[in-house]
């Protein structure tokens, strides 16, 4: 499994990462969030030992990266798909990556067809698409069939179909008993496919929760739609709740939970149509979470006719 304990990353007065810790454990995505110069990058390419820590410790299998004999079989990671050398054939680029770490040559045409570039191998990567391109480093992770996988915004310059290839992929090698850790911004993916989330600002830890607790953490209430409103409403206020109306007639109600809101409305015999618990999106919660740590921020304002807008 992944290990971060106390991790401090300094450039000059700048802390990139400050008094990190965090465990990524097997057999689940983790997502791994926050926003432009949270330290996500930082934080793996000190694991990866492409960068040294000022203090704390990164650790992969309870190792330091640096001393493992044959890092490939058991770290996978695509931190930049362009750290490639344009003129080098993807066959040679992974068969050079094999040999090195004392991996069988025939494991690359299994992972070129794994991740569908079986018919391009003996082109030169300096002529792949961006997309084509991160399907190349996810191939040069998986080349080791390591059981610790690191992936930083893997589905840049992806189609739909890579979108949802990467996401199958990605849980299948969790549920495969791999240890998983995805950064991104996009929330809307993470949702689909983390287990656990990892959201970190200014360096620091905010959260380190399931993507169900912490759904659970911004509950919004719960929504009603009955044909009565008004009768329901009144009930549900004097039991404590309290109850806004929204649109197409529903009802907003926190303070109460679906047995209690259920239980009165059978008690004066109001016909309830919905009941649905209703919790933020992720992409809500994360905005909520890092809305102090962002290191850049704009805020918009009308100019006038036309829409046009402007930054201030």
């Amino acid at each position: 499994m992944i290990e971060v304990r106390e991790l401090t990353k300094r450039y000059g007065a700048t802390a990139a990462v400050d008094g990190l810790s965090f465990t990524v454990r097997p057999g689940a995505v983790t997502g791994f969030l926050g926003p432009n110069g949270a330290g996500k990058s930082t934080t793996m390419r000190v694991l990866l030992g492409l960068d040294a820590a000022t203090a704390g410790t990164a650790l992969v299998n309870g190792c330091r990266y640096t001393s493992l004999r044959r890092p490939m079989r058991e770290v996978g990671a695509l931190l930049d798909a362009g750290a490639v050398h344009g003129g080098r054939r993807a066959f040679d680029h992974l068969g050079w990556l094999a040999r090195g770490n004392g991996i069988g040559r025939g494991r690359v045409p299994e992972v070129l067809e794994q991740v569908g570039l079986a018919g391009v191998a003996r082109k030169r990567v300096g002529g792949f698409s961006l997309g084509m391109r991160q399907r190349l480093g996810i191939a040069a992770a998986l080349l080791g069939d390591p059981g610790v996988l690191m992936f930083d915004e893997p589905v840049n310059g992806l189609d739909p179909d890579g979108v949802r290839w990467i996401r199958e992929l990605m849980r299948s090698l969790a549920a495969e008993g791999r240890t998983v850790l995805v950064s991104s911004h996009l929330m809307s993916e993470m949702e689909r496919t983390a287990d656990r989330l990892v959201v970190i600002g200014r360096g620091r830890l905010i959260a380190d929760t399931s993507v169900r607790e912490l759904a659970e953490r911004f509950r919004r209430g719960v929504l009603v739609r009955t044909p009565r409103p008004a009768d329901l409403a009144a009930v549900l206020g004097a039991a404590g709740g309290e109850v806004e109306p929204v649109s197409g007639g529903a009802l907003s109600v926190t303070g109460l939970d679906v047995a209690a809101i259920g239980d009165g409305a059978a008690a004066r015999g109001i016909p309830l149509y919905e009941v649905t618990p209703r919790s933020a999106s992720l992409e809500e919660a994360y905005m909520e979470l890092t809305a102090g740590s962002t290191e850049f921020g704009a805020r918009t304002r009308h100019r006038g006719r036309l829409g046009q807008e402007g930054m201030s």
